[in-house]
């Protein structure tokens, strides 16, 4: 089974789709800032798709594809329905011929998509099985149209009658469905009503659900992550789709609650994701309402594990690929527990902030910055380490990293002129500017302070068990 849940921000006129037919209008840049834009990487993917690369699309795809170019022209939403055809035809040639697919997306652009899936899936014997509304209630301040609470779920199967559990995933029936199917009555004119049989268990699930409340309601299980999705949604999706030992597959994995709910249900998982701040929330997620050992199991690919592919990674001629570099050599040396800076360009030097457990001059207990700031070049000057001393001392912080791509023994002996910082509520030193390398990292260094609020997150947050079984 493979399920995703694309980046799509619905902030948009559908009609002003087909304004200014060759240019950018307003509304579609805010619609896919930062997302989906047409460069050479959608003018690539056009190609591979017209050209049929690999020879994993169909006629009809090609046709489509070469048909709405005409229509879009080459703009955001274009290069977002580009991306978007690529993948599922990749994910309609792992699926097994059992397999079934979702696609979650929203109404902006769900009726370009269901043109894109049947002309992947229906072309080659496969089936359009439902459109799923996931209907869900949240404060609104629109007052030009009516509230947009629903989301879009479309769910196909490959070419063989696939696995559909009904019976894991019944609801209750509501007492009006109760009432009309114990009618056994006959009224005048001869119309017979029949009796129906009522599962003890409930009945299967319509195809628009309102019974699940979205993340960001449930204090216990949202995470911050902006779309991330309900536990009760994927546990749903899951359970009817596939058993236990299947592998469900994810590639726009973001916070992970498809890979936590597979491992929760034991299923084994494949997830995929552009960055590595999403991979290591959900190495975080999966440590805390699992074990270790879950997290020491899964195997990580794309990630550097050694000089080879450190350097490779930091000299990336994309920038946003080449940022990836600063947040996996934060968040590894971290162990995940640091807050990237995600601000472009006047990020202050600071790339990213964790905070330790700390006490003031009244014993009363305190959080302090802790900052980091990432080099990639091959030499650098002892300036680099002032700078990092004005930063922590501009920024009222305890204490920062540097870290660097190479080895560098003058800042490790620049560091050493700003002393130490003293943590009072444990009574330990460290220094006030460390020096720690890529090399370092990649042999098993680890930052080691008593991180604040990691407790109280712990404390706060429910094992994954049970926040699912009170489903």
């Amino acid at each position: 089974m493979c399920y995703i849940d694309p980046p799509f921000n619905s902030k948009r006129n559908y009609n002003q789709i087909y304004n200014n037919i060759g240019q950018e209008d307003k509304a579609q840049a805010q619609a896919f800032i930062d997302t989906w834009t047409w460069d050479t990487r959608a003018e690539t993917g056009f190609s591979e798709i017209v050209e049929n690369y690999n020879g994993v699309f169909t006629k009809q795809s090609i046709n489509l594809i070469v048909g709405l170019e005409k229509v879009l022209g080459k703009g955001s939403l274009f290069a977002y329905l580009i991306s978007m055809t690529l993948r599922v035809a990749e994910i309609h040639r792992v699926l097994k011929p059992t397999g079934s697919f979702y696609f979650h997306c929203d109404p902006t652009a769900s009726h370009y998509l269901k043109l894109v899936l049947d002309s992947i899936f229906c072309a080659k014997g496969g089936d359009f099985k439902n459109e799923i509304i996931w209907c869900y209630t949240a404060p609104s301040k629109v007052a030009s149209y009516f509230p947009r609470k629903h989301d879009v779920i479309f769910f196909y199967t490959k070419s063989e009658p696939p696995k559909m559990n009904f019976d894991e995933i019944r609801v209750p029936y509501s007492k009006e469905s109760l009432s009309r199917a114990e009618r056994n009555v006959t009224k005048k004119g001869g119309t017979i009503y029949d009796h129906v049989e009522l599962n003890e268990n409930g009945k299967i699930p319509e195809d628009w659900w309102a019974d699940i409340v979205p993340a960001s309601r449930k204090p216990g299980e949202r995470l911050g992550y902006p779309t991330q999705k309900p536990l009760a949604l994927l546990e749903r999706i899951i359970k009817v789709s596939s058993n236990e030992g299947d592998i469900i597959l994810d590639i726009y994995c973001g916070c992970g609650t498809t890979i936590a709910v597979a491992e929760h249900l034991k299923r084994k998982w494949i997830g995929v994701d552009i960055t590595y701040q999403s991979i290591s929330l959900i190495l975080k997620r999966l440590e805390e309402h699992f074990d270790k050992k879950t997290v020491d199991n899964i195997i990580l690919n794309g990630v550097p594990k050694d000089m080879d592919s450190a350097i490779a990674l930091a000299h990336k001629r994309d920038d946003r690929t080449r940022k990836e570099f600063e947040k996996w050599a934060v968040l590894t040396f971290s162990n995940n527990k640091a807050i990237i800076n995600e601000k472009k360009g006047g990020d202050r030097g600071i790339d990213g902030i964790s905070f330790v457990a700390d006490t003031n001059d009244n014993d009363e207990p305190i959080n302090k910055e802790v900052l980091f700031s990432v080099k990639s070049d091959k030499t650098l000057s002892p300036s680099v380490i002032r700078d990092l001393n004005g930063t922590i001392e501009r920024e009222k912080a305890a204490m920062g990293y540097l870290i660097t791509l190479y080895p560098m023994a003058n800042l490790i002996k620049e560091s050493k002129k700003y002393g130490m910082y003293e943590n009072k509520q444990y009574g330990h030193k460290y220094p006030k500017i460390e020096i720690v390398s890529v090399a370092e990292i990649l042999e098993g260094k680890q930052m080691n302070l008593p991180i604040a609020l990691e407790v109280l997150k712990k404390a706060e947050g429910k094992n994954m068990s049970q926040q699912l079984d009170l489903l």
